[in-house]
């Protein structure tokens, strides 16, 4: 007998408030709504919204602490990642308005599903949102779905990211009161630019539903989004502030568009946004020269545009932006952006001590040094960057301080998403 053989430790259990929920593992011939079911009742029980599903691995969850594997479910196989995205894919179907066709539902799901796979074998990739799908027998259902489907060296992989049904207010995201005012004050504006920039997963999205929101709710506008896939939907009535319970409709009419099913390309939305009389524009993001031309060619004819860059920090947003445009061009591109632009409110999601915490740069372009700043970036960032200390602004660092002085961050989180590596730690 090894001397091993009693130092052999069995798995732990299935932690018991999951085994009294009736999960089942993951096993062969389960159909794609049941593999969601089972790992959507998982996360709604963790709390969690952020999954990594890969052929021949566990279901990965984004926590707090970073990623977790759902062991306890067992291992997705190929025919499990083939089943769920055609679920996922039937699901979209289900959120279209099928305008244009004679068939009934299930042929166009099973017509769509086809094909969605067959440009996905072409394109080696799909981006897209669909309606939540049921995960108890009770008629629950998870909130709506943002996919991105893929290729990998271990075969299909598929990140979902579960919506919340409902838009938060700013003051729950961990804004501060100060610049939760000042962000509602600028989208109040007729004409000109606000950004929000950050990494993927900071809550780009978040901050500017909560913005659109508001606005919807408070002011009659023609607010028209173009988004790659749509994140968070807007319903056409809100609560009657008046009478408790009763519901009347927005003042605002929101016109959204989803590249893919209400729009052939994110080109065409960009082309056309202009032409049905907006008041507020939303872009979900600026990924070339044409987008920002667009962007600012709005902004200067008298409307108010809202989008994003995956950049951090107001000077590097800048400095991004230049990036699409030729050497030459960079004075007038400059020019053009002190003129029109509004605020560029920076974002990040960082680990905190207790849950995950917002920290943020903002600059609001709101006086003559501000604009000369912005005007003058090409010859040097230093401007800009004293000027954001200055007229109400937040540094992110500075902003970041704060966080460690109220205990929401550990010294090493702070360290680590420092802008500014050559300034001294000490508090």
């Amino acid at each position: 007998m090894s001397i091993f053989a009693d130092s052999t430790l069995e798995p732990p259990p299935l932690p018991s408030r999951l085994t009294a929920a009736g999960l089942a593992y993951f096993a062969a011939g389960l159909r794609g709504c049941d593999l969601l079911g089972i790992i959507f009742r998982v996360c709604r029980e963790l709390s969690v919204s952020d999954i990594q599903m890969r052929t021949g691995r566990p279901v990965y969850i984004h926590t707090n602490k970073g990623m977790e594997k759902l062991d306890h479910l067992g291992i997705l196989s190929s025919t499990h990642l083939d089943e769920i995205l055609k679920e996922l894919i039937a699901n979209r179907e289900s959120s279209s308005h099928g305008f244009g066709t004679d068939h009934s539902l299930n042929q166009r799901v099973d017509e769509k599903i086809s094909l969605a796979i067959a440009d996905f074998a072409k394109s080696r990739v799909a981006d897209f949102s669909c309606e939540g799908v049921p995960i108890g027998a009770n008629g629950q259902r998870s909130g709506r779905l943002r996919i991105q489907a893929h290729l990998s060296s271990s075969g299909l992989g598929i990140t979902c990211r579960i919506l919340s049904d409902s838009i938060p207010e700013l003051e729950a995201l961990g804004i501060d009161p100060d610049t939760t005012s000042t962000l509602r004050h600028c989208v109040l504006k007729r004409a000109g630019l606000c950004l929000v920039t950050g990494s993927t997963g900071s809550g780009k999205s978040t901050t500017l539903a909560s913005l659109i929101d508001w606005l919807r709710r408070h002011h009659p506008k023609h607010i028209v989004t173009v988004e790659d896939p749509i994140e968070y939907q807007y319903p056409d009535a809100m609560d009657d502030p008046l009478y408790p319970g009763r519901r009347i409709p927005s003042p605002s009419i929101v016109t959204q568009q989803e590249v893919g099913r209400d729009v052939h390309s994110y080109r065409q939305g960009l082309k056309d946004v202009l032409r049905k009389a907006p008041h507020v524009i939303l872009l979900g993001e600026i990924r070339d020269r044409e987008a920002m031309e667009t962007c600012m060619e709005a902004a200067q004819t008298g409307h108010l545009v809202l989008s994003t860059l995956h950049t951090t920090g107001a000077v590097k947003t800048i400095g991004r932006i230049l990036e699409l445009y030729p050497k030459e061009n960079h004075a007038a591109v400059l020019s053009r952006l002190a003129e029109i632009l509004i605020f560029i409110h920076s974002q990040g999601l960082l680990a905190g001590i207790q849950h995950r915490v917002l920290t943020y740069e903002f600059l609001h372009n709101n006086d003559d040094a501000i604009s000369s700043a912005i005007a003058n970036y090409d010859g040097g960032a230093r401007s800009l960057e004293d000027v954001i200390r200055r007229c109400g602004n937040i540094e992110w660092d500075t902003h970041l301080r704060r966080l460690l002085n109220r205990g929401l961050i550990t010294h090493e989180t702070f360290s680590n998403a420092k802008m500014n590596r050559n300034d001294d730690d000490a508090m």
